[in-house]
């Protein structure tokens, strides 16, 4: 049967990094593309470029700017979308969200341990970064389900890393958020499919790719080299390697995987 409903993607992160690679990719891809994205005014002459690469591939982009994380904030960017769904169906068409990317990387990088208490990452910084980089898929998941925005043949991806289950340094928090977001992934799986939902949730396992977030690491520089080291392909995992999976993992056939953690990165996890 034909599927002639309008595909919309919702890119949270999608002005940088994966986000932006994904939300071009989907948008040539005949994707219309929501952006949520948090950008202070030197990097929103970026996030032009972003929506002008969207518009040249014959597609259109809805960005807002806020706190991903933020309760109220998601409820006005969600009646912005709905709003702009409005006008589709008055127009004769059936938009729904085929696409979620769950794509946020702000968190503390202080270590857990220091002689110097502020030096250590505190209570509001561990929960901060818990709340933005894992609980807010949930929420976020949440408000769409309820609100229609997702029917049978939605797809969910939340972006994970290695750093799930291995230690970095400063990467305490974030590997704790991604734990917890790996964990809220199979819950979210099991719950949409027990209700019938054709709504399927994953995370992509990316290998060391070079964005912003990376940058921000402080050992960055021995990730990097450790990276291209053990890695079978010999370089590291690219922003369009990782968009390119989740347009063919959105695409007709994959109704059937879900809560699973899926590997972008050249063989990089199994090597050790």
């Amino acid at each position: 049967m034909t599927d002639d409903r309008e595909r919309w993607a919702l890119i949270l992160g999608a002005s940088s990094g994966m986000g932006e690679a994904t939300a071009i990719a989907l948008a040539r891809a005949g994707y219309r593309i929501a952006g949520i994205h948090l950008d202070f005014r030197a990097a929103l002459g970026h996030v032009e470029e972003v929506k002008a690469a969207i518009a040249a591939a014959g597609s259109e982009a809805l960005f807002v700017n806020m706190n991903a994380a933020d309760d109220e904030k998601r409820a006005e960017a969600l009646r912005t979308l709905a709003a702009r769904f409005e006008r589709s169906q008055a127009d004769g068409r059936h938009p729904y969200l085929r696409v979620v990317m769950h794509s946020l990387a702000f968190g503390s990088l202080l270590p857990f341990i220091a002689d110097d208490p502020k030096g250590a990452i505190s209570r509001k910084q561990m929960e901060m970064t818990q709340d933005v980089m894992a609980n807010s898929l949930v929420y976020w998941v949440q408000d769409l389900y309820r609100g229609g925005f997702l029917e049978p043949g939605s797809k969910i991806f939340a972006m994970t890393s290695e750093g799930s289950s291995r230690v970095v340094p400063t990467y305490g928090a974030v590997s704790s958020a991604k734990a917890a977001l790996e964990s809220h992934v199979r819950q979210l799986a099991m719950e949409l499919a027990r209700r019938g939902s054709g709504v399927t949730v994953n995370a992509i396992r990316a290998g060391v790719t070079l964005t912003p977030a990376l940058m921000k690491i402080p050992e960055h520089e021995a990730i990097i080299e450790a990276s291209i080291r053990r890695n079978p392909m010999g370089r590291m995992t690219t922003t369009q390697d990782v968009a390119e999976a989740i347009v063919a993992l959105s695409g007709d056939g994959f109704d059937f995987v879900t809560g699973n953690v899926i590997g972008v990165d050249g063989g990089e996890f199994i090597t050790g």
